[in-house]
């Protein structure tokens, strides 16, 4: 396997927002429209993981797997929605797990955090 490359680490929080194992990507903390209505928080998660994902030349299509947090589950037909819309038939596997988020919005701020695997190859 050749290095691993961490790239845009968060010193103050300890994390990195992408990282580069192999053929893997790792992506964590995807996050975007706090405060927004749950749809456009969504959305805001997925631009921000796409993003990323431009950076090193990847594109959504290349997720295989997916760890969505969510503040409230009955929120789920929202983000499948908001999935459907953006991948197409082109699912990766997903995982939707309930949180309270620790976040400096309080509860009116973070409601959905997603983290990603994506596949280079």
């Amino acid at each position: 396997m050749s290095s691993i490359v961490r790239t845009n680490v968060n010193e103050e929080y300890a994390y990195s927002e992408i990282v580069e194992a192999g053929d893997f990507v790792f992506l964590s903390f995807c996050v975007g429209n706090v405060g927004a209505s749950i749809e456009n928080h969504v959305h805001g998660a997925l631009n921000d993981m796409e993003k990323r994902l431009e950076k090193i030349n990847l594109s959504l299509c290349n997720v295989v797997k997916m760890d969505v947090l969510l503040k409230d589950v009955w929120n789920i037909p929202i983000m499948e929605k908001v999935f459907k819309e953006r991948f197409g038939s082109v699912y990766p596997a997903r995982k939707t797990i309930q949180t309270e988020f620790a976040h400096i919005g309080g509860p009116d701020g973070l409601h959905v955090q997603i983290d990603a695997i994506a596949y280079k190859k």
